[in-house]
């Protein structure tokens, strides 16, 4: 049990001001889940726990109340509503059997106009009160945060995994026909095959992105146009089913580069996919290789909208999107890991009219 002259607030007073303390103070008891005051209720006076336990709650939203503090003997309430002479900001309720010290408003003020000491430790306690409060938040925010960045890596797995997971059924269900030739059986177990071996990919390049770390990144040389070609060829299944056609609009080039192609796989894949997406109502991709002496540049052009000015100076950061319901950024953020890392460059332009141009480089061996 704590006394009036031991609460923090009031235990460094003159006599003479705890004598004026103890005249104007008021010994109020409530029980366990009872409210002392609600949120709305007119500041008619501080609080000082005298034995018990008291709960500080507000409402954050519709039906959502959250507990931001709790105060025990020796600990005051209620100062803010008094000092402004404003309606509560929360509710206050006792955890358990709690009796508390009340003194007026009036009396209060009065007290904290003569007596400097007073009002310092008025100052400290309310300044401490803001701490704790700020802190919680802090905690909440993150807490928050966390959950939406979750939220937001399962919305792009889901997003990339379910093209290969539609392929893989597809393929399935025509090999598993009587009709199926040994031949079209082949074909769907190689292309089940590559898409498993694709969806793998993409896991373990988020797994890599949320680890912060790049793991093994082995460059072997490789003709462009080999690699080029096959790879067209496996994306045209895909995108056929969207409606959307491949085009090359002059040959890759046949030359040799230092290149990770599972991971570059990834880059075409993504590039090629978010054109896919600009066009719901189909259309053509048009792919254009540019050769020079040092490097080797491959454009991605789609005929949808173009780069929405929001988020064209992001448009490479984790999660930066705009406009698309299942995407969040992250495969332009993870393509432009994996072209920095042949030692190349990424970057998008919309086209006259509409449309968008991704383009990127490769440099070719010395």
């Amino acid at each position: 049990m704590m006394t009036l002259e031991s609460t923090k607030l009031f235990c460094n007073l003159a006599p003479d001001e705890l004598k004026t303390l103890r005249q104007v103070a008021q010994e109020r008891r409530f029980s366990a889940g009872q409210d002392i005051f609600k949120e709305g209720d007119g500041g008619e006076g501080i609080y000082a726990v005298k034995e018990g336990l008291v709960q500080i709650t507000a409402l954050v939203g519709p039906g959502a109340r959250r507990v931001f503090s709790q105060v025990g003997p020796g600990d005051i309430f209620g100062e803010m509503a008094v000092l402004e002479n404003k309606p509560r900001s929360a509710t206050v309720t006792a955890v358990k059997n709690t009796i508390v010290y009340f003194i007026p408003r009036n009396e209060m003020l009065s007290m904290l106009e003569r007596s400097p000491v007073l009002s310092l430790g008025l100052v400290r306690e309310i300044s401490n009160r803001l701490r704790e409060f700020n802190g919680q938040y802090i905690r909440e925010v993150l807490q928050s945060e966390r959950l939406a960045l979750v939220g937001r890596f399962a919305r792009s797995i889901v997003h990339d995994v379910k093209n290969p997971l539609n392929i893989i059924g597809l393929t399935a269900e025509l090999a598993g026909r009587e009709s199926a030739s040994i031949e079209a059986r082949q074909q769907a177990r190689t292309s089940i095959i590559k898409q498993v071996d694709r969806i793998s990919n993409m896991i373990n390049e988020i797994l890599e992105f949320t680890q912060g770390s790049q793991g093994a990144f082995v460059l072997g040389t490789i003709d462009y146009s080999v690699f080029v070609q096959q790879l067209v060829e496996d994306i045209s299944a895909e995108v056929d089913l969207k409606s959307v056609t491949l085009e090359l609009e002059n040959p890759p080039p046949s030359v040799k580069l230092l290149l990770n192609p599972q991971r570059l796989a990834r880059v075409f894949y993504n590039l090629i996919g978010n054109a896919t997406d600009a066009m719901p109502d189909g259309g053509k991709v048009i792919l254009r290789f540019l050769v020079g002496e040092k490097e080797v540049v491959t454009e991605i052009e789609d005929a949808g909208s173009g780069i929405a000015p929001e988020i064209a100076d992001n448009l490479f950061e984790a999660f930066a999107t705009f406009g698309k319901a299942h995407g969040t950024g992250l495969g332009l953020s993870i393509s432009k890991k994996i072209i920095e890392d042949h030692h190349g460059r990424i970057s998008v332009r919309n086209k006259p009219g509409c449309g968008a141009v991704f383009s990127f480089t490769l440099p070719r061996q010395r």
